[in-house]
């Protein structure tokens, strides 16, 4: 799983998984300047300057630089495609594109995958990438199960190059998620036998590279001018961690930021009123409120739906103003999305019935809250819970106790934490994860869903399978979060969507 970078420095990342088209199909020419990105329109008045330093605000900083082997998204969101990229990537909407791959075909059964590779590709350390690398790189990642993603690639069965441009994948059935699963971690490519320490430093084929790391305080990028796509727009990128939105708006009206990163929607204001440009877009971020289902009486689905229907999730986005309801684990970014809002809609007076019939007209639960989270979330759940009869305890912790105390050992009632990663559907067929849901219903039809050869077909699955998740009220999805980024008018091109699990910055500019 990965989390927000609103949460965290370091926690457990997992599979990301996707769609993908099954019949014979070639990619289009894999350089950066032809993906599809959204971004703030530019101004054509504006000179750019290739030279200029880009200052970008973000909220959590990672614990390393290591994306064999450290978790969390802060990591997903800086150095895929700055630093490391793989065969193919993802647009800020999710859609697959090359990469490293200037094509790439499938065979007809969807077993087999074939991939030529672009020309005149090298790391930062200068040595050329060929398909050796490609093929250590997935190697390791599909046999070494201490690597991050490693389930995503482990069931492949061969991975072959018949020549230096050229990777051939087999796997022993079809599989959905395969393509959106090389987008992550498990697919990206590293220099073959490099002993660069991944900790502090990094060798990867982006366009920039790792110039300095300050530990909790700042990564700063500059140009790869050898790159073998496009050039960036920019020569040199700053990082600045800054967890607290007030500090962050602050240096940016002060001067020291370009770019402001997860703006709260309460301070968007003092940034307009310092002439930045604002936008709203779209995340795979889900606003979880995980139900421990095997503790009682949380594992009466009785209760679990009338603390569902308890909630007023139209005022609470409305509330937040950076949300949108979402009542299923799809989000509207990902296959499978449906509107499942009949499935718990707020009806205060059903769920004192449910209660009543449960037993438990007069309840006590206890969220496990990490401290790093706007504490309206948390009153605004307790104000709801206690027009149903519900007297709810929050427990504000550090995130590192909630990870340890919620996510490992599954010692919580109720808790509340971000879920970034697109297309995690995959975590509520897993009995061990820390939702303790299991539904062997929902595993089969998940496992139809991923052996669909057919995507729309397959879609329809995922949403059959969201659908009796939600209707198991295996959780509740409080929103689903919108991205607020504040850039000033000299800054062009900056990504609008799924800042939060990824950031490329190399189309961005910034004028004189």
């Amino acid at each position: 799983m990965h989390f927000s970078p609103r949460l965290r420095r370091a926690a457990a990342a997992a599979l990301t998984v996707g769609a993908l088209a099954l019949a014979t199909a070639c990619g289009t020419s894999a350089n950066p300047q032809n993906q599809e990105t959204a971004t703030v329109a530019p101004d054509s008045n504006a000179a750019v300057n290739p030279d200029a330093t880009l200052n970008v605000g973000l909220v959590l900083a990672p614990a390393n630089l290591d994306a064999k082997f450290t978790g969390g998204a802060a990591l997903d969101q800086v150095l895929i495609d700055n630093i490391y990229e793989g065969l193919v990537s993802r647009t800020p909407t999710n859609e697959i594109v090359p990469r490293l791959a200037k094509e790439y075909t499938v065979s007809e059964d969807g077993l087999t995958y074939t991939f030529t590779l672009n020309e005149g590709v090298t790391f930062h350390s200068g040595a050329a990438m060929t398909s050796a690398d490609v093929v250590a790189s997935l190697e390791e990642a599909r046999t070494d199960e201490t690597r991050r993603d490693h389930a995503a690639v482990a069931k492949i069965s061969s991975i072959t190059a018949p020549d230096e441009k050229t990777v051939v994948i087999t796997l022993p059935a079809v599989d959905q998620d395969f393509l959106f699963n090389l987008t992550g971690r498990a697919g990206l490519v590293f220099q073959s036998g490099d002993t660069t320490d991944l900790k502090t430093a990094a060798n990867g084929t982006g366009p920039f590279i790792v110039d300095q790391w300050v530990e909790n305080a700042s990564l700063t990028f500059k140009r790869n001018d050898a790159y073998w796509g496009e050039r960036a727009g920019v020569a040199e990128v700053v990082f600045q961690y800054i967890p607290e939105s007030a500090s962050a708006v602050g240096a940016a009206v002060s001067g020291d930021l370009d770019v402001v990163t997860a703006v709260d929607p309460q301070l968007a204001s003092q940034l307009e009123s310092a002439q930045f440009n604002l936008t709203t877009g779209q995340t795979t971020d889900t606003a979880t409120l995980a139900f421990n289902n095997k503790k009682a009486p949380l594992d009466d689905i009785r209760v679990r739906e009338a603390l569902r229907l308890s909630i007023d999730h139209v005022a609470m986005a409305n509330a937040l103003g950076n949300a949108e309801t979402l009542y299923g684990p799809i989000p509207a970014l990902d296959p499978g999305y449906e509107d499942l809002s009949e499935v718990a809609p707020y009806d205060v007076e059903k769920a004192k019935q449910l209660l009543s019939d449960a037993g438990h007209e007069n309840l006590k639960l206890t969220l496990t809250f990490p401290n790093f989270y706007p504490t309206k979330i948390a009153q605004l759940l307790v104000s709801d819970f206690k027009k149903a009869g519900v007297e709810l305890t929050v427990d504000q912790v550090d995130f590192n106790v909630w990870y340890e105390k919620a996510y490992t050992n599954k010692d919580y009632e109720l808790s509340f934490v971000w879920h970034a990663e697109p297309r995690d559907l995959y975590n509520y067929t897993n009995p061990e994860y820390y939702f303790n849901y299991d539904n062997p219903e929902v595993q089969a039809k998940y496992a139809e869903a991923i052996a669909e050869p057919d995507i729309e077909k397959s879609n329809a699955l995922r949403a059959e399978v969201a659908r009796m998740v939600s209707e198991d009220h295996a959780a509740d999805w409080v929103y689903n979060g919108l991205t607020i980024t504040a850039t000033t008018p000299e800054v062009t091109g900056f990504p609008q969507d799924s800042t939060s699990s990824r950031l490329d910055v190399s189309k961005v500019t910034k004028a004189e």
